[in-house]
């Protein structure tokens, strides 16, 4: 009961992390027309989903936690390094140190310690602070991953929302809809191969390179 709980604070919107502040290239790709309405805000979605938190955040975030349980710290770091040498533009890599910094920072305030021997990775990515979490609180991993998929689907939805911009029962329906593909990510995710983790997303990587000289923006990614 406790672990539950402790979990739904680690995924909330409420974690003083940011995520509300990202929306990891949706705004240009609505700026120039390639999401304009429900529909293609959907698909934008669901490929960003299957093609890079599936194939390449849950892998990472699945071997974060087999290295803690094995103790394998020079594991763990290693998988934090790979994560952010897979974000293709300066702005994921500055929002995957970002959020993994403030996470830094909350995460001793929990009573959660941070061992010397993992802080290069929990310095770098947000991934590695939630995984010293659950361990610390007793989350299991299945458990994590359930809920990081979660999370990251609202916030990409909410992003959506305020850009498109869409009303909050076409948020709903999207979160239903695009939540009903998340069991089988996660267990494709369980299953992927240390060699096939990555992502491919070239749309959104260039919308993310565009939006870094974008001229008006609400978002910081």
């Amino acid at each position: 009961m406790i672990s539950d709980l402790r979990l739904y604070q680690l995924i909330s919107p409420a974690l003083p992390v940011g995520a509300f502040t990202y929306s990891q290239g949706l705004e240009w790709a609505i700026e120039c027309g390639w999401v304009t309405d429900k529909p293609s805000l959907g698909e934008w979605l669901a490929s960003v989903l299957e093609h890079s938190v599936a194939s390449l955040e849950l892998p990472v975030l699945i071997r974060l936690i087999d290295a803690l349980d094995a103790g394998d710290h020079p594991r763990f770091n290693r998988w934090c390094r790979y994560l952010v040498a897979s974000r293709e533009t300066s702005e994921l890599r500055a929002e995957e140190r970002q959020r993994a910094q403030a996470l830094t920072r909350l995460l001793p305030a929990l009573e959660v310690p941070l061992d010397e021997t993992v802080h290069p990775g929990i310095e770098i990515t947000q991934l590695a602070g939630m995984a010293l979490a659950a361990r610390q609180w007793g989350i299991d991993g299945r458990s994590l991953c359930r809920g990081y998929l979660w999370s990251w689907l609202e916030n990409a939805v909410m992003a959506g929302v305020k850009l498109v911009p869409l009303g909050q029962t076409d948020g709903q329906q999207l979160l239903m809809r695009l939540s009903e593909r998340l069991p089988e990510l996660l267990d494709r995710a369980i299953k992927i191969a240390d060699d096939e983790v990555g992502s491919s997303t070239p749309a959104l990587a260039i919308a993310s390179s565009l939006h870094e000289t974008q001229y008006s923006r609400l978002f910081r990614s």
